[in-house]
């Protein structure tokens, strides 16, 4: 009879927890989990996180739009209105991962994924063709400048500045 290695068995939440009773047992491999975490974190590709914003927003499909809008027995939902909330909703994730950057202060790291954000949605407004498309023509450029000026506004270098700014021009103009 095979062995069955219990790693293969545990969840997330068992690794997590597995993991801090480690940290707190043991300095030394607190020390090691959390450079650890810093290396998987910082593993950062502009085109992954740019394919992932696409295919988030990409994925928003029109039939849950009018699912979720129009009259309900709640009161009348603006499909407009709802159009817009959805694409903020796809995009709420990627906003959660670039501020957990900036909390950790792995600036690097949250440039690289502010541009692979900013790429994803550039790549939507340009190539995305849904039906939902239709209903949030102005969304992608009004949140690819948000999302910017968010990031601006934590950001202190000026030459790391001028590099987001040069990376925009040369991957994501015409937004």
């Amino acid at each position: 009879m095979k062995k069955i290695n219990i790693l293969d068995q545990i969840t997330a939440n068992d690794a997590l927890s597995i993991l801090k009773t480690l940290a707190a047992r043991n300095k030394q491999y607190e020390l090691i989990i959390k450079q650890l975490a810093r290396e998987f974190l910082s593993n950062v590709d502009i085109e992954d996180v740019a394919s992932d914003v696409f295919d988030a927003l990409d994925m928003l499909d029109v039939d849950d739009l009018y699912s979720s809008s129009g009259s309900t027995r709640y009161g009348y939902v603006d499909p407009n209105e709802r159009s817009w909330e959805m694409f903020e909703e796809a995009l709420e994730p990627f906003e959660k991962q670039l501020k957990k950057y900036y909390k950790l202060s792995m600036f690097n790291a949250a440039k690289i994924y502010c541009m692979g954000i900013l790429k994803g949605i550039f790549m939507y407004d340009e190539e995305g063709g849904s039906e939902f498309a239709d209903w949030v023509t102005d969304a992608p450029g009004e949140n690819f400048q948000r999302i910017f000026d968010d990031w601006k506004k934590e950001q202190k270098n000026p030459a790391v500045l001028a590099e987001m700014e040069n990376f925009i021009k040369k991957n994501c103009h015409g937004i």
